[in-house]
Parts: C-alpha cells; sequence; structure tokens
C-alpha cells in the first residue's frame, strides 16, 4: 500500500494570495463572457475553446497523474473522488464536444460546489507549494470560469431536465465518493466529516446534517439558476440544442447585438 505523504504547510484562508485570486477570478468573470460576445467570427472561436478543452484536459490528467505518484500520493487529496476532481474532467468534454449534460454539469457545480472551492479554500501543500498553489488556482478558476463563458457568452442555456440530470448526477458521484471514503478512510466531497478548516458548511450544522440541508440548498439554488432561462423571453430563438433536451441555445450574435443596442 502506498504511504500517505504528510502535509508541509496550509494556504492561510483570506491571507494575501487568496484575496488575489479571488479578485483574478472576479477579472476574469466580467471579461471572459463580454469578450467572448463580441468575437465576429463565432466557429473560429469555438475552435479556440475546443483547443483550450483539449489542453484543460491533459492538464488535468498529468495533474492527476502527479498526485499518484508514490512521493507525492495523498490517500486525503489524490484519489480522484472529490466533485471537484470529476468536474475538472466535465469541464474539459464540454468545451470540446459542448454535450448537454457536460454543460449542465459544469454550470451547476462550477457555479455552486466549486466556488465553495475558492471562497473557503481547504489547500494544503505536500511537495512543491508554488506548483500546488498554481495548479489548485487554476483548476477551480478554469471550472468558475468556463460555465460563465459557455453561458453567458456563448449562449447555452440550461433545461429543467438538465437542472434534474445535473441533480441526479450529483447524487450518484456522492455515493462513489461515500464508497471510496469507506474504503480508503478519507473524506472526499466531505461526505463523511466536515473539512478541518473553515468551510461554508460550518452555517449547516454538524455532520451529517450538512448533508441534508446541503442538498435542499443545492436542489433550491439550482432551480433558482434554471428559472431565468426557461421564461418565455429566455426562450424564444433559443431551440433546443441537443438530443435529450438538457440545453437551448441562443445565438452568441443576438447576445451581442443586445449588447449594443442596451
Amino acid at each position: 500500500m502506498l504511504a500517505t505523504v504528510p502535509s508541509i504547510g496550509r494556504m492561510t484562508p483570506y491571507g494575501a494570495e487568496h484575496l488575489l485570486m479571488l479578485a483574478v477570478a472576479l477579472v476574469l468573470l466580467i471579461a471572459l463572457p463580454l469578450l467572448v460576445r463580441r468575437v465576429r467570427d463565432i466557429r473560429a472561436l469555438e475552435g479556440w475553446l475546443q483547443r483550450a478543452g483539449w489542453a484543460l484536459l491533459a492538464i488535468t490528467v498529468l495533474w492527476m497523474a502527479w498526485g499518484m505518484l508514490p512521493s507525492n500520493f495523498s490517500i486525503e487529496e489524490s484519489l480522484p473522488f472529490h466533485f471537484s476532481d470529476a468536474l475538472r474532467l466535465v469541464t474539459a468534454i464540454a468545451l470540446i464536444t459542448r454535450s448537454g449534460w457536460a454543460i449542465v454539469v459544469s454550470y451547476y457545480w462550477g457555479l455552486t460546489l466549486n466556488l465553495q472551492s475558492l471562497l473557503t479554500p481547504d489547500l494544503n501543500y505536500f511537495q512543491l507549494v508554488p506548483l500546488e498553489f498554481t495548479m489548485y488556482w487554476l483548476l477551480h478558476m478554469a471550472a468558475l470560469v468556463v460555465p460563465v463563458v459557455l453561458v453567458w457568452g456563448l449562449g447555452y442555456r440550461p433545461t429543467w431536465f438538465g437542472y434534474g440530470t445535473a441533480f441526479a448526477l450529483t447524487v450518484a458521484w456522492g455515493g462513489v465518493a461515500l464508497v471510496a471514503n469507506a474504503v480508503t478512510g478519507a473524506n472526499y466531497g466531505y461526505l463523511s466529516r466536515g473539512p478541518a478548516g473553515p468551510s461554508i458548511l460550518d452555517a449547516l450544522g454538524p455532520w451529517p446534517v450538512y448533508i441534508l440541508w446541503e442538498a435542499l440548498l443545492v436542489a433550491v439554488v439550482w432551480a433558482l439558476m434554471t428559472l431565468p432561462w426557461t421564461l418565455p423571453r429566455a426562450t424564444a430563438g433559443a431551440p433546443v440544442d441537443d438530443r435529450l433536451g438538457l440545453i437551448r441555445r441562443r445565438s452568441p450574435h443576438a447576445l451581442a447585438r443586445r449588447d449594443v443596442l442596451g
């Protein structure tokens, strides 16, 4: 059995590094969708985004492989059972394929579950602090920014069926993480005990009560994230974009014209 590498340090939440990364994330969230909506050559733009998806996929796989090396292995971090681990792969697939299921999962997970990792990071260092810091923020920011670009930049809109599908996949992945925790003694998804450091989950009560509250909160928040895109005004001119009816798409050119016209 691989030995667990002990932590050599931890990033201080709301220290200078954390606040700087939050500022960078905010700038990207505002700038990138506006930039995408002003690009006239949509085919070229989608080609660039697809290449970015392949790059994200390669980085994700290499980072997972790095964490599995015996010298880097940590039972709490290296196995790919955190929601953020699955989300990185799903986000890359969304950029590469524009599959409806990948877009809706990246939208709901990226803007809620992943957001917790940015606002209340649980970042422990094991080997190379600069590399681990960079990869943590690069991958979590990508998971935050990509769905914003896809929804507000390229015009993809989740449907109620997409909402239900994303919730079902979330429950299924939670079951996978629980099995992994039972086998390894780890805490993937924070489903077996609370995080070691401060977290948004602290406001929802002790474990396992916070899991029930989290599920209810996720269902309500995701419904609110779906409602604006399912109103008649939003669905007009936004046909269903995949065979399963998970997403609609409004023309990026129409979005850009609306910006110009105010």
